[in-house]
This record gives C-alpha cells, structure tokens and sequence, in this order.
C-alpha cells in the first residue's frame, strides 16, 4: 500500500512581550474567524524564516520588529505546518490593524491566554506560552 505524500506548509512567527503582556492578532480568515493567535504567516518560496517573522509581524500590526532568538519549533502532527516561533522585540512603527486580515489585536497578560482555549489559533499558542517563559 502506497503511502500518499501531503506537501506542508511552513509558518514563522513572533512572541511579542512588553510590559508583562503579549501581542496577540485575532483571524478574520472564514475557518479561523475571531480566534487568537501570535502574528505570524506561511513562508513564500525565496524568503527565509526569519524575514517571513518579522514581515508577517510587520504586516498584522504595524510594528518593526528585531528578532532576538529563535524559541523552537512547534508541531503536533505531521499534517500540522511546523511553525518556526521567534521572541522578538518592537523596535519601531505604531499599532496598525490590517482590517482586511485581522479583526483585533490586543496585549494579554499569560494568565488570560491561558483561560482563553477555544478562543486561540490552535494549544500550541499555550505550549509555546509556557515554554517561553520557562525559559526566560
């Protein structure tokens, strides 16, 4: 029996911390409509992971950003995009909402994420939460 090969996507994103909160985006997309996530976007052929980072977190909230580390790599099936997550930090611009992508974006405290499942992207957000600050 042949196994059939799905091709996967791969998403870069950033975590955002300031002044004890995180930046959050919420989705307009019609399967992910009103659900939370960290900014963050699929990698298009000729970019790199880390400019696909920081343009997304550019592109979904107006602000520059500099990446500092790479956290790791989320992925919980093999169906699943790998995302490559960053913890990066604002360097520049002013929050800007692309209304034609993103409903909101808005700073929460960890412990507001954390009461927040069924209104996030996907549990990653929380794995990556947790592993963040277990390593900060």
């Amino acid at each position: 029996m042949e196994k059939e090969i799905q091709k996967v996507s791969v998403v870069a994103g950033v975590v955002v911390k300031q002044d004890g909160k995180y930046l959050l985006v919420q989705e307009k997309k019609p399967k992910v409509y009103g659900l939370w996530n960290f900014p963050a976007g699929r990698v298009d052929a000729g970019d790199t992971i880390e400019e696909t980072a920081i343009k997304e977190a550019k592109e979904e909230t107006g602000f520059d950003v500099a990446l500092v580390r790479k956290i790791d790599i989320f992925q919980n099936l093999a169906t699943d995009p790998p995302k490559h997550i960053f913890e990066a930090k604002i360097v520049g611009g002013d929050l800007h909402i692309p209304e034609d992508q993103l409903l909101d974006v808005q700073w929460f405290t960890s412990e507001e994420i954390q009461s927040m499942k069924g209104k996030l992207r996907g549990e990653w957000i929380i794995e990556v939460l947790i592993f963040f600050e277990k390593s900060n």
